[in-house]
Formats: C-alpha cells, sequence, structure tokens
C-alpha cells in the first residue's frame, strides 16, 4: 500500500483478496493501518467473510491492521474442510505464514477460538495477545451436544422463516430478539462482493469436529501465557457458558467478561461496551 493510498476502516468496505498456499487458495479481507502485528479474526462455526460484525471489527481496524479469512472449504477458500479441529489450525498457519507473518494477535468466536487455541499449542509464540469469545477448551463439559443444539435451532429459525444464528446467538425474550435482528442487519451492511454461504456438507464437516473435540482429551493450556481476554453472555447454549470460565481458570492471569441476561453472542448484543474493551486490551 502506498502511504497516500487511503486506509480502509470499513469492513464493508474491504476489498476480497486471495493467497495461495500449500495448494490451497484462501479468501480473506483486510483492512486498518497495515504496520506493525496485525489482528487475525478466527471465524465460528459456518461463517464466512460475511459473518463478522462490523460494529467489533471497525473499532479494532481503526487503528490496528485487521485480517479475516475462510476457512478452508468454506465461502471463496479452496479445498474440503478439515474433520478436526488440529487439522483446522494447521491450515490456519499455513495461511498466517504465507502471509509473512511470524507474530500475530488473534480476536476468536466460537469455533474459532477452538482453532485458535489449538494453533497456540503447535506453534507456541505465534500469538502475542488473545481474544477468546464464545469458545471453550478441548474436552469442555457438555460442548459435544453442539450438534443436537444446532439442528434444533437450524430447524426452530427454519419454521419461522429466521437466520439460525438469531436462536443460536441470542435469547428468546425481547431484548435478544431486538439484538438477534439488530445483529442479522449489520451482517447486510456489505452490499457488494459478499462472499458464497458455506455449504450443507461443509457445515456438517465442521460441526462433527467441533463434537470431536468436545468429546476429547483436554489441551495443555499452559502455553497460553499472552494476555488473554474471554468473554461471553451468561446463556451460552451452544459453548456453555461454564467454558468461558473455566478457561479463566486455566489460563493464568486472563481477563473474563460474562454479560448479563444474553447467549452466545453476548459480545454483539452489548457491542457498546464490548468492542472498546477489546480495543482497549489489544491496543495494550
Amino acid at each position: 500500500m502506498n502511504s497516500d493510498e487511503e486506509v480502509i476502516t470499513s469492513y464493508a468496505k474491504a476489498p476480497n483478496r486471495t493467497l495461495s498456499a500449500g495448494g490451497t487458495t484462501f479468501a480473506y479481507r483486510e483492512l486498518g493501518p497495515r504496520g506493525g502485528v496485525p489482528v487475525v479474526f478466527f471465524a465460528h462455526l459456518a461463517a464466512t467473510l460475511d459473518n463478522w460484525d462490523p460494529r467489533i471489527v471497525d473499532p479494532i481496524a481503526k487503528n490496528r491492521h485487521v485480517i479475516a479469512f475462510d476457512n478452508v472449504g468454506v465461502g471463496g477458500s479452496s479445498g474440503t474442510v478439515p474433520p478436526t479441529i488440529e487439522q483446522a489450525a494447521e491450515d490456519a498457519y499455513r495461511f498466517i505464514t504465507a502471509l509473512g507473518f511470524d507474530t500475530i494477535d488473534v480476536f476468536s468466536f466460537s469455533m474459532g477460538g477452538m482453532i485458535a487455541q489449538d494453533l497456540i499449542v503447535a506453534h507456541p509464540g505465534l500469538v502475542r495477545r488473545l481474544v477468546l469469545t464464545g469458545t471453550g477448551p478441548r474436552g469442555g463439559k457438555d460442548m459435544d451436544k453442539v450438534l443436537r443444539t444446532t439442528y434444533y435451532d437450524v430447524l426452530r429459525a427454519t419454521l419461522t422463516r429466521s437466520d439460525p444464528k438469531e436462536f443460536l446467538f441470542f435469547n428468546r425474550d425481547t431484548a435478544g430478539k431486538r439484538a438477534g435482528k439488530a445483529f442479522i442487519e449489520r451482517l447486510t451492511e456489505r452490499a457488494t462482493d459478499r462472499d458464497a454461504p458455506i455449504r450443507l456438507k461443509a457445515f456438517q464437516t465442521q460441526l462433527r469436529a467441533i463434537q470431536r473435540y468436545g468429546r476429547s482429551t483436554p489441551s495443555d493450556l499452559s502455553e497460553l501465557t499472552m494476555p488473554t481476554l474471554i468473554a461471553n453472555g451468561d446463556n451460552d447454549r451452544m459453548v456453555p457458558s461454564a467454558l468461558s470460565n473455566d478457561l479463566h481458570q486455566r489460563i493464568t492471569g486472563s481477563e473474563l467478561i460474562i454479560y448479563p441476561d444474553s447467549g452466545h453472542g453476548g459480545i454483539f448484543q452489548y457491542h457498546p461496551d464490548f468492542a472498546p474493551r477489546a480495543v482497549e486490551f489489544l491496543g495494550g
């Protein structure tokens, strides 16, 4: 980027880019001022590039180089979705190193937080600062129930002609319903060059990978020595809120934010509070 080129700080306007690494073409978007350590965003189950809340991304991109990418086999990235979270982490490592970075900060949500944990365990020293939201540790109690919960809520959404995320991410009280609809509306702010939605088979493979992760032997999280911010709602039905506290207990020196009367998407419902806190943490 030339010094006189305008810095894009709106996720809705970030250009689509591709990068080839190890036989895979990765689709990604980047925004914010270049230079220094980038903040790499690790996405949730079934997410494409269009699933990041601009009210979270844009404040971070105001002063930081932000990179979001499609996992292998999802959206604009080529290949086949890997059957395990460990392999997804190795795919992410290929992408990051192909970009030329040996140090990154991570912002992760849900499945993205699981991938980030496996990435750090396999490649200690890569991540400088870590944000884990709506996620839990490998082998976390009741995490393997995500498959049943997800299919149930997808059915409920289909019957009401709603987006499944309104059920999966938000409580079904008045405040939750309002927050869910506002969140879905924000995801449509990008009007052009939108990503391809995830295919059903890819979605099912990711879901089984999370279930396998939930039934696995816990990882040694002593490798997670970097400053870590953990956040969730107090009523997460996808990745039980208790697992956020579990992570907090196991990651020395971590910070924990639990938002009241909210679910898996608590950080999106409370974005006016959470976004500035994430900006401050990542800028520390």
